[in-house]
């Protein structure tokens, strides 16, 4: 039986992650997460309605009213659970291919499940599987209802514009790439209606198409587009929107760890950066950590996942956080990762410093050389990193205090990434190389 990963249950959709098992999920989350009423929500993979139908009518079948929001972003359904102050799940494998599928959970008021609540997930979807429903089930005017909420992503837009208090886009271009996913159905209206002269790439989801060689982890084409064009800035979601790479005007990616560096300097200037802190993962660049203790910003670091950086927050009372990936946080603007919220907010940078984007980053930060490469696995064994640990110490010895080397399992797939900084990209290279042969060797 799949597991909680860093982010809810992942795998592939309809071998993995089955209706039957989508149905009990449905039934634990409603008795372990509590409450009367559920929202559902998902991306626009041809197997979301199949899961969509199954935990839907899991939650109903103990008695919870399911309001579906159909497709829309990750973030819109974590505002969707703030608001109403309810749980809620999300059907998304987020930018994995598209066979793969994956349904993540809200507790009350947008937040994310805490280990001790997943743990209790977890005991009570294995019992479910294994003995099946027990006590007696909910009949007549009991048993939930569930109510399509239909296309209204309006609620969820305003909150996002409103984020700027008042504050416009206007006078920049952009080439908006929705990776066939969430963002298809509220990003270009949102960005369009603050203002910017956007360009939309990859709003035309057919159930199969989902970031297929395009989005934040393929953002070569709207790079391409953005030069081509002459745009100002090119914008580019995974699948569910909870994520944002950019692209400046030449052309380069600017990831999250440049993202979170621009609006951290930005928030530190005007002296709205809590803690004069900013949260972030080991992965994170370490140019990152050079520009941030630069500027007198002071860098707290978690486990690789958005949860362990929304925790850090929370428990440290800071704002802002998040992963090279573009996952960012705003933690006093929302409960979660939210694409394109980042997009706004960096973009009002941007736009109030009359300054381009490239210039910006390059300011916040210097990236060194960093390669990261993930190696396929015949399964999920984290152990592995302990078994290669001499090697691993040995690799980071000879690259000295100039460079880095980091070594995890996927939280989400049969994959162990493997990384390294050093002065120069063909020093990361070649240590990289090394590790990835050690970890094929043994993973296989």
């Amino acid at each position: 039986m799949l597991r909680f990963g860093t982010d809810g249950v992942r795998g592939m959709a309809n071998a993995e992650l089955t209706p039957e098992l989508a149905l009990a999920l449905g039934r634990a989350a409603a008795r372990v997460l509590g409450g009367d009423h559920f929202a559902v929500g998902r991306d626009t993979r041809r197997s979301g309605p199949l899961l969509e139908a199954a935990l839907s009518a899991g939650l109903a079948s103990e008695g919870a009213d399911v309001t579906l929001l159909g497709v829309a972003p990750t973030p819109e359904v974590a505002w969707w659970s703030a608001q109403q102050d309810a749980p809620a799940a999300m059907v998304s494998a987020s930018h994995n291919p598209f066979p793969d599928n994956g349904i993540k959970l809200f507790a009350a008021g947008g937040r994310k499940l805490s280990d001790e609540v997943e743990a209790r997930l977890e005991a009570e979807l294995s019992h479910l599987m294994s003995e099946g429903p027990t006590g007696s089930a909910p009949t007549g005017a009991d048993v939930g209802r569930i109510i399509p909420a239909g296309d209204d992503h309006a609620g969820y837009a305003a909150a996002v514009v409103a984020t700027l208090e008042g504050r416009r886009l206007d006078g920049l271009r952009a080439v908006v790439d929705c990776a066939n996913g969430s963002a298809s159905v509220v990003a270009p209206g949102v960005l369009a209606g603050l203002g910017l002269d956007v360009e939309v790439l990859c709003d035309q989801p057919d159930g199969v198409n989902i970031n297929a060689g395009c989005g934040s982890t393929h953002p070569e084409t709207l790079a391409r587009t953005v030069v081509e064009r002459g745009a100002d800035v090119g914008v580019a979601f995974d699948g569910d929107a909870d994520r944002v790479m950019l692209v400046d005007a030449t052309g380069e990616i600017v990831d999250g760890d440049q993202i979170i560096a621009v609006c951290a300097r930005d928030r530190h200037d005007r002296g709205v950066l809590p803690g004069d802190s900013v949260v972030v993962t080991v992965m994170t660049n370490l140019g990152f950590r050079l520009g941030m203790e630069k500027a007198g910003i002071t860098v707290v670091e978690t486990a690789v996942g958005d949860r362990y950086v929304l925790e850090a927050l929370e428990s440290q009372g800071l704002a802002l956080g998040g992963e090279q990936s573009g996952h960012v946080i705003f933690r006093d603007l929302c409960t979660t990762g939210d694409g394109l919220l980042t997009a706004v907010q960096a973009l009002d940078v941007v736009v109030r410093a009359g300054r381009p984007l490239a210039e910006l980053a390059a300011a916040a930060m210097t990236r060194l050389p960093q390669v990261l490469r993930s190696v396929r696995v015949a399964r999920r064994d984290p152990a592995i990193v302990d078994r290669l640990a001499p090697l691993i110490a040995e690799v980071e010895a000879r690259l000295g205090p100039e460079g880095r080397v980091l070594v995890r399992p996927s939280g989400t797939e049969p994959l162990i990434r493997v990384m390294a900084e050093a002065p120069s990209e063909a020093e990361a290279e070649a240590a990289v190389s090394e590790l990835v042969a050690a970890v094929d060797g043994d993973g296989h």
